[in-house]
């Protein structure tokens, strides 16, 4: 008795497995990047405690850029927590080809000396820029990044992080709030496409 329901046991099995097998199909591939109803982007020259940097400086390298300000009390240091954690999950090499770049939409209160130390606390490879109020501006324009300077001092401002690809294009626009390991997914497959 026991031999014949583990015998129908196994065929069940084998048939289920069959079945799936039959059946079953791997999800292809992630569509090619860029996506549409990405914002256009494009150059910028901002200012950093070691200087100016401008876009074409991260040629040949996975961006991801994130604009907000120093004294934000939840968007901003949540949001490079988990950048920092999609960096650590990166292996050294693929790490060396990825830049973070957070800029500073409130260039009154955030220096450049203040935004390097304001990103070394997360993680010493993020770099800290911000400008002169106009061409922030500007920036956040062409990034469709909203923000507005509140009564109290808080600045209301979008959270989204743009992945800007090692030519210069934005790839992909990640929401606040997405999970360290998809981030790092993300990232490895824009590397492996440069």
């Amino acid at each position: 008795m026991q031999e014949r329901i583990l015998a129908t046991t196994a065929l069940l099995l084998v048939l289920c497995i069959g079945t799936l097998a039959l059946f079953w199909h791997p999800e292809p591939p992630s569509p090619p990047l860029p996506r549409p109803g990405l914002p256009a982007g494009g150059d910028f020259v901002l200012e950093t405690a070691t200087g100016k940097v401008s876009l074409a400086d991260f040629e040949g390298k996975s961006l991801l850029l994130f604009f907000g300000y120093t004294t934000c009390p939840d968007i901003c240091p949540t949001g490079l927590i988990t950048l920092t954690d999609a960096l650590e999950q990166l292996e050294p090499e693929e790490k060396s080809r990825v830049a973070v770049l957070f800029v500073s939409v409130d260039p009154a209160r955030d220096t450049p000396a203040h935004l390097a130390e304001f990103t070394a606390f997360f993680d010493p490879a993020i770099i800290g820029a911000t400008a002169s109020p106009g061409v922030i501006a500007d920036l956040a324009r062409r990034y469709d990044v909203i923000y507005h300077f509140a009564e109290n001092g808080a600045v209301d401002h979008s959270a989204d992080i743009f992945l800007i690809n090692g030519k210069g294009r934005v790839v992909d626009k990640i929401a606040h709030g997405t999970p360290a390991t998809t981030i790092a997914t993300a990232l490895r497959q824009q590397l492996k496409a440069q």
